[in-house]
């Protein structure tokens, strides 16, 4: 039963958290494209379909940690430091993407679409310039998780 919580952690992992990695990051320059082009369609249906990515994966990557919890235990390593400071990583992550970078997708798509509400426009544009710094946050909180999961100092399986 293990091995299948593991192959469901990591398949979850790489197929859900994967394209919001990616998606989160090419948003900012897309973003930023398509307010430099605003009677331009082509950038504004990316930057919606990148925002959607992102939505939607992150709801379903809910599903990484539930089998990760379930797998630590049945291996036996909820207490184990290197996963605590995983949980604590992956808490941090989500709460970087839906407080910090969701959101100020959310705003720039509403600028592009012309919904923002008024005198709204000029602080959603500058929260694009901060987007970049956000989403490498929540790309580094994730790449330091899978190296702590990778690499799990204090691990008895002697990899």
């Amino acid at each position: 039963m293990t091995k299948f919580l593991l192959a469901v952690h990591v398949l979850a992992a790489v197929i859900t958290i994967g394209p919001v990695t990616v998606a989160a990051s090419m948003f900012p320059s897309t973003a930023r494209r398509a307010l430099a082009e605003p009677g331009s369609p082509a950038p504004r249906a990316e930057v919606r379909t990148l925002h959607r990515i992102c939505r939607v994966y992150a709801v379903i990557a809910v599903v990484v940690p539930v089998f990760g919890l379930a797998t630590a235990h049945s291996l036996h390593v909820l207490g184990s430091p290197w996963l605590l400071t995983s949980i604590a990583l992956t808490a941090a992550a989500a709460a970087v993407l839906g407080i910090l970078v969701l959101p100020r997708q959310s705003a720039a798509v509403a600028v592009l679409d012309g919904t923002a509400a008024p005198g709204k426009a000029d602080a959603a544009l500058q929260a694009v310039g901060r987007l970049g710094m956000h989403t490498g946050l929540f790309n580094l909180l994730w790449a330091t998780v899978t190296v702590l999961m990778i690499v799990r100092p204090g691990s008895t399986t002697g990899a």
